[in-house]
């Protein structure tokens, strides 16, 4: 399992890994943060990025805050830590 804490930027021209803030990598989210599109778009990225079902994502803190802590079942640590940064 791994965790990973975020900084999310909504409505940004483009979904991706935009670097890091301190201890949380950098979200930019096309998505706008109505309605729970920029959580389902957070979701969606995560389970794109780690190879794993949407189902196996889950924001565990900060479901309304741009601040928020991802859990993904599979990947360890390590791995998802590494393909974070290859999308640099």
């Amino acid at each position: 399992m791994a965790r990973v804490t975020v900084k999310v930027h909504p409505r940004a021209r483009r979904t991706r890994i935009a670097g890091r803030i301190g201890d949380a990598w950098k979200l930019d989210l096309a998505a706008p943060p109505v309605d729970g599109k920029a959580n389902d778009a957070c979701v969606r990225f995560f389970a794109g990025l780690a190879g794993v079902p949407q189902s196996r994502v889950r924001i565990v803190l900060g479901l309304s805050n741009r601040t928020k802590v991802i859990e993904i079942d599979g990947p360890s640590q390590q791995m998802l830590e590494t393909k974070m940064e290859g999308g640099l």
